[in-house]
């Protein structure tokens, strides 16, 4: 999942698809069966047609299947999972999506994601890279102490303070004061300011203050980034353990709602939509905005390449935001590795969307859709694009929980 701190990352082939998994001794391997479109031109009829194959609609898909709804679930992307999908490559499972960690503190989504994967040990615990200097991430006493020299808390806290005295900032009128008046100087130039620049393509100065309304410290010697009490990867990868919450049901990639529609506009009697919802009213109240991002990954002849899973970048000349050296992920051991740089994108319609940019244009324009929304009857949106909001793994779990009590009926939380 991403830096909270400074940042907090197809094809179009009508066909219809069935994931199978065919299981070796080493690894698990993905295959997609296509079938002919016979079958979609009969007109079927299903209980839900489900928008997107994330984990919202895995999480749906597979409540429904088990109170015997018939489900279709149709994607856009040539693969299932969403931005968790991960591909193996090297015999490594690579975060196509830039990296993603299972956090939370939410114990039934816990118990819940736990039925589909067994989930290792890794702990998130970053690098930040400076012109030649590693800190440790997040900020705490680890970072302090290679910083100013410090070794007690009392020292690093005196520091802070005394840097915080020394900008005199009372009422912050941007996010770089918003951050001197929080940390000082040392940590905002060296570890806030050019990464969060490089985010939002702006100085901080020409930031709101409201974007950073804290930045977490902590006064022990602790490079765990998440406070969450279970943390971990899924062992496998995140396709296989999206693959098994849909189980058996029916879906079919490369395929675009509207063209679907127009074809079988009678296919289900109910839609649970996790695309774009100013998307689905064809924009016409305009275009709501979201921050993107770009990979670059490579294969390198390498067994160790950086060390570590996630390395930041946090000087605005480095073009990258971030590195990630995907085997670490799972303590690989291949003799090769993958990385990939992380490349923070200016969105325009078409591209990728990733973070809702929820300032208070795009709140009042998504409340603007969210009325329109009310209207459709048989449609119900869900999900980071239906509802225009950013979730970490666990709480867009815990959000189609709200989604499957609302439309099932079952309380996945008992």
């Amino acid at each position: 999942m991403r830096s909270a701190c400074i940042n907090d990352v197809f094809l179009r082939a009508l066909a219809e698809v069935r994931a199978v998994v065919s299981e070796s001794a080493q690894d698990a391997c993905y295959t997609y069966r296509i079938h002919t479109t016979e079958r979609a031109a009969s007109m079927a009829k299903y209980d839900y047609l489900i928008v997107g194959a994330g984990l919202t609609s895995a999480v749906f898909a597979h409540e429904a299947a088990k109170l015997g709804k018939t489900c279709l679930v149709i994607d856009r992307r040539d693969h299932i999972a969403g931005n968790v999908y991960t591909k193996e490559v090297e015999g490594i499972n690579v975060h196509v999506y830039g990296a993603h960690i299972f956090h939370t503190s939410l114990e039934p989504v816990w118990r819940y994601v736990n039925q589909f994967a067994e989930f290792n040990n890794y702990v998130n615990s970053p690098v930040a890279v400076y012109k030649d200097e590693l800190y440790n991430m997040p900020f705490n006493m680890n970072t302090f102490s290679k910083m100013w020299g410090v070794r007690t808390p009392d020292e690093a806290k005196a520091k802070i303070e005394e840097q915080k005295a020394a900008e005199a900032i009372d009422e912050p009128q941007n996010l770089e004061e918003q951050a001197l008046s929080l940390v000082g100087r040392d940590i905002f130039e060296k570890l806030v300011k050019g990464y969060t620049e490089k985010q939002w393509g702006r100085d901080c100065k020409d930031l709101p203050a409201s974007i950073i309304k804290r930045l977490p410290v902590r006064f022990i010697y602790d490079n765990n980034y998440f406070n969450d009490r279970w943390q971990g990867i899924p062992m496998g990868g995140y396709t296989q353990m999206v693959e098994k919450m849909f189980g058996d049901t029916e879906i079919r990639l490369g395929v675009e709602y509207k063209d679907l529609i127009v074809q079988e506009p009678d296919i289900a009697e109910r839609t649970v939509y996790c695309g774009p919802i100013d998307e689905f009213f064809d924009f016409k109240l305009g275009n709501l905005e979201y921050r993107s991002l770009r990979f670059e990954t490579e294969v390198v002849d390498e067994e160790n390449w950086q060390g570590n899973a996630v390395v930041n970048y946090t000087e605005r000349e480095v073009p990258w935001t971030r590195i990630i050296e995907h085997k670490h992920f799972e303590y690989g051991t291949q003799p090769k590795s993958v990385i990939t740089r992380e490349y923070p994108a200016t969105w325009e319609p078409g591209d990728e969307p990733y973070y809702p940019i929820n300032d208070e244009r795009n709140t009042a324009l998504y409340a603007e859709y969210a009325k329109l929304a009310e209207q459709e009857g048989d449609i119900v949106f869900a999900g980071r694009l239906g509802g225009y909001k950013y979730y970490d793994m666990d709480k867009a779990i815990d959000a189609a929980f709200d989604l499957v009590k609302a439309e099932l009926g079952v309380d996945l939380r008992a």
